[in-house]
């Protein structure tokens, strides 16, 4: 096996020792597996914007912080220097988002090092203790998909309640851990304060996990944790322990129709988009 680059400058600088197999090659990153004193880790090399087939959408990157003003117009001009601060705030959005959400005890890989585009992270293992697999390639009983749908309702919470939205969130960014989920692939999380798309990424990332899981287990195709869980928390009333129904009564009133043609239009874009990424 050919030892990429930038993991090359890493052994170069100590911070890994050996580069032991790749683990996955993605459509924004390629993971590797690698030794660090001793702890077997995973290695997340970020793919260039030009070779990733995710791009940078306008709906994730919406009121990200920049370090200063001269990086802000850079940005927003698209000059040579703003690219590359750009593709810098798009790789640093993952590493931020992991420190702050192991730092509120979700369940996501414990972040280690970042240095030169390479995420050096926890490798989640399997009860054998080999690299855990995604949920889109296991099979599970009723009673299991519902144990890990509960599971990950309550990751959802938890990370809401420190403030961020993963965007992005099916069973190809979930891995199964001997203790059970662990969500992965962070660098398109986005403020659930400061974006104004946050609540349509929170019911499509439950959504996602309601048709998923009620393969498995049919009764929880009727529920409605995303309604629900954005209700209390656009209220103030979410918190970690809240307890959930899986039902949700929207309050009466006039509809606004401007707000149902713009979430209809986002849903067409979500499915290009989503069309555009399975090809």
């Amino acid at each position: 096996m050919k030892t990429p680059p930038r993991l090359q400058t890493l052994l170069a600088e100590g911070l890994i020792d050996t580069v032991v197999r790749q683990l996955k090659s993605g459509k924004e990153a390629d993971v590797y597996v690698v030794r660090c004193g001793g702890e077997t880790c995973a290695a997340k090399i970020y793919k260039e914007a030009h070779k990733r087939s995710f791009r940078q959408a306008v709906d994730y990157t919406e009121n990200r912080k920049v370090r200063n003003s001269r990086q802000a117009r850079a940005m927003a001009k698209r000059t040579s220097y703003g690219r590359q601060q750009q593709e810098a705030a798009w790789q640093s959005a993952e590493v931020d988002a992991l420190y702050r959400l192991a730092a509120a005890g979700v369940r996501v890989p414990r972040p280690n090092n970042f240095h030169d585009g390479v995420l050096l992270m926890e490798l989640v293992a399997d009860t054998n203790g080999d690299a855990a697999p995604r949920l889109n390639d296991l099979d599970f009983t009723e009673a299991q998909a519902r144990q890990h749908h509960a599971t990950l309702i309550e990751e959802v919470v938890r990370m809401l309640c420190a403030g961020v939205i993963h965007g992005d969130l099916s069973e190809f960014n979930v891995l199964l851990a001997a203790d059970g989920p662990v969500i992965i692939d962070l660098p398109q999380a986005v403020d659930a304060a400061g974006n104004n798309h946050a609540p349509r990424m929170l019911l499509r990332d439950v959504d996602n996990l309601r048709v998923f899981f009620g393969r498995f287990a049919p009764a929880l195709l009727a529920t409605q944790y995303g309604p629900e869980i954005w209700s209390l928390y656009a209220g103030g009333l979410l918190a970690t322990d809240t307890p959930l129904t899986g039902r949700y009564q929207p309050a009466a009133g006039a509809v606004d129709l401007t707000a149902v043609l713009r979430e209809i239009e986002d849903a067409r874009l979500d499915e290009a988009a989503r069309v555009l990424r399975m090809g």
